[in-house]
């Protein structure tokens, strides 16, 4: 099983706040690699909330042949951090030559664009990118998005985060969403570690998706572009969730419906019973098949939790008003907010999804049974 650490907090925090989380759970990850989501930045990208941040990793080739690319297209860095590699190899960290996080400025033609054209422009780039990438093996892009830092590498993710030197003032989160990754594959893909990202959506899992392939042909006929590189059986939470917000404009309640419907009987009995009898045939091709854990984060910087029917992989929400957490296990919850009133904390079953809105006032349960809000 992979181990997971999300948290969400007035105050931006560091990176190594989720990668210590993800220490204190070692033993339910290998140490074979480590995923980070940053959103709502702190620090110096306070102040530049609208311009897209790219992030990836980088030979020096890839570098030169990304900064032809983008003056190309218009796009001039705005600001960027520097990511001091050690020359020494530290804990079988693969030697990397450029780790980018580089905001940039929009191109002077977009100044007019409405943002569902700027989403799929700055999605098509990603795409375009990493396809150069996978040509010459000289560029790895997670993401290219607005007020979102994400970094992937293989190692114990306490050694990368260490070796990057990720404890700095200059790279700070107020969401912030890590993975440290269990292998079951027997080549390490960056681009199958998570979280996952598409158009403002983020998810990671702990489990297995045996529905993995009904999945990702029901995706893949949708006519979307950021419905691809299908690395992990994982990914498709990630899709599924931008499918059917972005898309079909439900809100996350309609998520858990679609990936873990209500048996029938249940569903005859439910306020909106018509409403999810259609949804149910309509979308049965994304009903997964567990166990999975799923933590996810929304454009509206919500971060939720939800568990399938099978309810085998640990999850625990909890916290306090300004502050909380999204752990497998409860010690993450421990070492990151130990002063929290911990009969609150909340382990959510297979009808719940825990939420806790950008306000972090609250956790809020919503669960199947309960009628529908059918806008996001």
């Amino acid at each position: 099983m992979c181990r997971l650490f999300a948290v969400t907090s007035e105050t931006p925090l560091s990176p190594m706040t989720a990668l210590e989380a993800l220490n204190v759970m070692k033993e339910g990850h290998d140490g074979s690699g480590v995923g980070l989501f940053l959103r709502d930045l702190g620090g110096p990208f306070e102040d530049i909330k609208d311009a897209p941040i790219l992030s990836g990793i980088f030979t020096e080739e890839g570098l030169k042949r990304l900064d032809i690319f983008m003056m190309n297209i218009g796009f001039m860095t705005k600001y960027k951090v520097s990511v001091k590699v050690p020359k020494k190899n530290n804990h079988g960290i693969p030697k990397r030559d450029v780790y980018l996080i580089r905001a940039y400025e929009y191109p002077e033609e977009w100044e007019d664009t409405d943002w569902e054209e700027k989403s799929r422009r700055l999605m098509m780039i990603r795409l375009k990118l990493r396809e150069m990438g996978e040509e010459k093996k000289d560029m790895i892009v997670f993401s290219f998005w607005p007020d979102v830092i994400m970094l992937k590498e293989i190692g114990d993710p306490l050694s990368v985060g260490r070796h990057l030197q990720l404890d700095r003032k200059d790279l700070q989160a107020r969401i912030i969403m890590a993975q440290g990754r269990q292998n079951t594959n027997y080549d390490i893909n960056l681009y199958a570690c998570h979280p996952f990202f598409v158009q403002g959506y983020a998810t990671m899992t702990n489990g297995e998706n045996t529905a993995f392939t009904p999945i990702k042909e029901f995706l893949s006929t949708r006519g979307f572009p950021g419905y691809s590189g299908f690395q992990s059986d994982s990914v498709v939470f990630t899709h599924i969730l931008h499918y059917v917000m972005a898309r079909l404009g439900f809100g996350i309640d309609a998520y858990k419906h679609i990936i873990t419907p209500l048996q029938d009987d249940t569903i005859a009995k439910h306020p909106d019973s018509d409403f999810l009898k259609h949804l149910k045939h309509s979308c049965r091709r994304l009903i997964i098949d567990g166990p999975n854990c799923v933590i996810g984060s929304l454009p509206d910087h919500s971060l939720f939790m939800a568990q399938d029917r099978k309810k085998l992989r640990p999850g625990v929400v909890g916290g306090r008003p300004g502050m909380y957490a999204f752990s497998s296990e409860i010690c993450g919850l421990d070492a990151v907010i130990p002063d929290r009133d911990q009969s609150k904390d909340f382990q959510p079953m297979y009808l719940d999804t825990a939420i806790v809105d950008s306000d972090r006032q609250e956790i809020t349960i919503c669960r199947q049974t309960e009628p529908l809000n059918l806008s996001n």
